[in-house]
């Protein structure tokens, strides 16, 4: 799990490549329901606009599904200079060794990966959930606060709990999911090792009090708390 093992390429047309090849050893079977320990993991950037210039931060949550409860947090700081520039739809090369860091630290394994971002739900079918998730070769589970990629299949109803099916064409890859009545939809996708109905109905399990699934709101909130502390 250690940051130097992934691989980081030296182009855009390489990491193009790369996800196309990453993308073909995703396996979309599979059901994380009776997982019990979750990594969950986000990560916190300075921005062009932030006053801090400090690393940039990942967070491994570690959840614990029978007693709804976080065991252990982790956390990983890397200067911009050893990251993968910032490009939309290249996201997993520039956080994937800041999770992986987070996670080689925590003191047990997790069974599957809750990453915010996306699986399959991808241009090359590879977001950061997928990559990580063949990376490693755990289930994994994208979950992504604004839509990339794909198409609703039908408009979404605004109560919480509603679904519809994100379509590449006539190809499922992932479900617009409401979490709350009238918040903005989340867009929940496998990443490897997990069935399209099964990734929606994990997220499902682990809906709380707020917009994310309680274990990625932990991760998020751990996230930009260590940011502001300067990593």
């Amino acid at each position: 799990m250690h940051p130097s093992h992934f691989a980081q390429p030296s182009s855009l047309q390489e990491a193009a490549g790369l996800q196309r090849a990453l993308a073909e050893r995703v396996v979309l079977q599979g059901d994380p329901g009776q997982a019990r320990y979750i990594g969950a993991l986000d990560a916190s950037h300075p921005t062009r606009f932030s006053k801090q210039k400090g690393p940039s931060v990942a967070v491994a949550v570690l959840w614990d599904r029978q007693t709804g409860a976080a065991l252990e947090v982790a956390w990983a700081g890397l200067d911009e200079a050893e990251l993968f520039p910032y490009v939309p739809g290249y996201l997993s090369f520039r956080e994937a060794p800041l999770y992986l860091a987070a996670l080689a630290r925590l003191a047990r394994a997790p069974e599957v990966l809750l990453v915010d971002g996306h699986g399959v739900a991808h241009p090359r079918g590879l977001g950061i959930a997928a990559h990580l998730g063949v990376h490693l070769n755990l289930p994994a589970v994208g979950v992504g606060k604004t839509l990339l990629f794909g198409r609703p299949e039908d408009g979404l109803p605004p109560q919480a709990g509603s679904a519809v099916r994100l379509m590449d064409g006539e190809r499922q890859i992932g479900w617009l999911f409401r979490s709350r009545s009238g918040v903005r939809p989340l867009v929940v996708s496998p990443g490897h090792r997990v069935g399209m109905e099964e990734s929606l109905a994990f997220v499902r399990s682990l809906t709380g009090k707020t917009r994310l699934p309680e274990p990625l709101r932990l991760a998020h909130a751990q996230a930009g708390v260590k940011r502001r502390l300067g990593g």
